[in-house]
């Protein structure tokens, strides 16, 4: 009996042991007293705590990781140059830290905390800690060595990004700065056909005691590679003869290697749009004599795209779209496009056929042909143009355009004095120079960059074919981002017309300015803003006139996932002699759908206190 007494009293000895710890869980941590974000980031991603944050914890596991805590903070902020901080961590509950009298710092000792420890923790599960840091002064650059020592050091692309190297003599030692330069020197090495370049040293030796940090780079870059045979691989079939392709290739076998030069390539296959995959890949691997080939590997794009469209305007009622495109007609790359706008009011047929262009710049040749027929309740308007052209693909964000127009109209306007058709015809023959920039960083919602166009245009024709004419035409967006989810958008709009006084009525309306409508001035109707005559039932509708200017302030902001709104000011006019400005203030709704920006916008125009609302929806982006 005796025996079973004592195993039962020995059992409830160590009953408490076997109960569970009282547990702790970490609500935050806030890192303080360090005003770079980069820095406060690198020491949140370097802690252990935060890693264990919202999970329970015992003491003496919690003190460890607060112990761990002040080394992790110091290794985080040596890569930005500060050796020597002072790091002092609390406790929102005022519990015990690492350095306190009797403080267990062993890791492992996690079963049962100490009963001060219980007591302590068992009026406060959840804590926040507090991580001060004070940086104290920096690691600064005392020397540094770095260059490229061969053929490599004097090629101008090397060069250029051994001048952007970072931390400089006297500067912070900063070393995510020095391991980007680093990267930046590697590649330009690699860009220009130094494959056998080595980074012979690469070494940063930081004397705590002077705050001081040496730094030595050097490479060796060997001889630079030549570009070879380009080979082209089209997978299934072959879709385009690559006689055709090989004409886009802009280089000779032998000269320098330029990673630029596969760049370009790639765009010009791009711009075709024959194919919906391409690859062209260097192999340096399989080079002979230096001489590296460049293997391309392209994947033909489905060969017809169908379109079709509902629209609905108010001046030209319900209507639908239909199009054809064949992006390739033939082997040597031709192409042909149909496409028709129906509606009650407004029909538009137009044909195209294109041939790729090489010479000077990677483009397109064009003959088109477009029939137009608009009615409106004061004007009928009809015309035939037929247009040949040459494309040409400048840089990355800049083509250009020259092409010839013969254009047959015939129009008439519905008037009080002129109550039936009285019809004007007009034929010109004239050039066109244009010149279309895009250089944003989002095609679909661009936050930053510049998008626009100009077009210079005059010739010979009118009624008699006396009329001479000249215009020019430019329209510029510049698109800034602000606060995180936010832009702004600024346009600004120019048209000119030379011509003879009181001659711009006997241009036809397709080459007279508009103002008003979405895209224009919103809060006016299409083409409401500028000279107008009163159609056969007395209502004001709009001339046209010789020149044009508008301008556009908008502010966009999305604040829930895809849902925005916007904010904007439109002015301008159309105008002979002096402009009468019309402005308009709205706001709008903006969505980021799966198939493109949806914007909603709702306007008014100041000119016209008693004017009604007007409401436009547009799909697709604004440039």
């Amino acid at each position: 009996m005796r025996r079973r007494l004592a195993r039962l009293s020995l059992l409830l000895a160590c009953l408490p042991a076997a109960l569970p710890a009282a547990a702790i869980e970490v609500q935050a941590v806030q890192v303080v007293g360090v005003r770079e974000d980069a820095i406060a980031q690198n020491i949140r991603s370097a802690l252990s705590l935060v890693e264990a944050q919202g999970k329970p914890l015992t003491a003496r596991r919690l003190r460890y990781l607060l112990q761990q805590a002040q080394d992790e903070t110091r290794r985080a902020v040596e890569p930005f140059g500060y050796y020597s901080p002072t790091v002092r961590i609390t406790r929102s509950d005022g519990g015990r830290m690492p350095g306190d009298a009797d403080a267990p710092a062993d890791a492992e000792a996690d079963a049962v905390p100490e009963p001060d420890d219980t007591a302590a923790d068992a009026d406060q599960a959840r804590i926040t800690v507090r991580i001060e840091v004070s940086l104290g002064p920096p690691v600064r650059v005392r020397r540094e060595t770095v260059r490229v020592e061969g053929p490599g050091g004097e090629d101008a692309g090397v060069q250029a990004a051994l001048a952007q190297f970072a931390p400089r003599v006297g500067q912070v030692l900063d070393q995510p700065a020095y391991e980007a330069s680093k990267k930046r020197i590697g590649e330009a090495l690699l860009r220009h056909g130094y494959f056998d370049a080595d980074a012979v040293v690469h070494r940063i030796e930081v004397t705590r005691a002077e705050q001081a940090a040496d730094i030595d780079l050097r490479w060796t870059s060997g001889e630079r590679y030549r570009l070879g045979e380009a080979r082209f691989v089209q997978t299934p079939a072959p879709a385009i003869r690559d006689r055709v392709l090989r004409k886009l290739v802009n280089w000779t076998p032998g000269q320098p290697y330029d990673a630029a030069r596969l760049e370009r390539l790639r765009r010009s296959l791009a711009g075709l749009d024959y194919f919906g995959l391409i690859g062209v890949t260097p192999q340096p691997e399989q080079a002979q004599d230096r001489q590296v080939p460049v293997l391309v590997e392209l994947t033909p794009a489905p060969r017809s795209i169908y379109t079709v469209g509902a629209s609905y305007g108010t001046l030209s009622g319900p209507g639908v779209n239909l199009g054809l495109e064949r992006r390739y007609l033939n082997s040597l790359g031709h192409k042909v496009l149909a496409r028709l706008d129906y509606a009650k009011e407004r029909k538009v047929l137009s044909l195209q056929y294109r041939v790729p262009a090489f010479a000077w710049l990677d483009g397109w040749y064009t003959a088109g042909l477009q029939a137009v027929e608009e009615r409106t309740d004061s004007l009928d308007d009809r015309r035939l143009e037929l247009v040949a052209s040459r494309s040409g693909q400048y840089s990355a964000h800049l083509n250009l355009l020259a092409s010839l127009h013969v254009l047959r109209e015939r129009w008439s306007y519905l008037t009080l004095t002129l109550p039936t058709a009285t019809w004007r015809y007009a034929s010109f023959a004239y050039p066109s120079l244009r010149a279309d920039y895009l250089d944003v960083d989002d095609r679909l919602w661009p936050r930053r960059g510049l998008a626009g166009f100009a077009i210079l245009r005059g010739g010979r024709g009118g009624i008699d074919s006396n009329l001479n004419f000249a215009q020019v035409h430019a329209r510029l967006q510049w698109f800034h981002p602000l606060g995180g989810d936010g832009r702004l958008r600024l346009r600004g709009e120019l048209g000119h017309t030379f011509t003879g006084a009181g001659e711009v009525l006997d241009l036809p309306p397709s080459l007279r300015f508009f103002a008003g409508g979405d895209g224009s001035i919103r809060g006016y109707g299409w083409r409401e803003v500028g000279p107008r005559i009163r159609n056969s039932v007395g209502q004001p509708y709009p001339l046209g006139a010789a020149n044009l200017v508008t301008a556009s302030v908008e502010y966009e902001r999305y604040f829930a996932g895809p849902w925005g709104a916007a904010v904007f000011v439109d002015t301008g006019s159309a105008f002979d002699s002096r402009p009468d400005l019309h402005t308009g203030i709205g706001i709008g709704l903006r969505w980021r759908s799966p198939v493109g920006p949806v914007r909603v916008d709702i306007a008014h125009g100041l000119n016209r206190p008693d004017a009604p609302l007007s409401l436009t929806l547009n799909i697709g982006p604004d440039l």
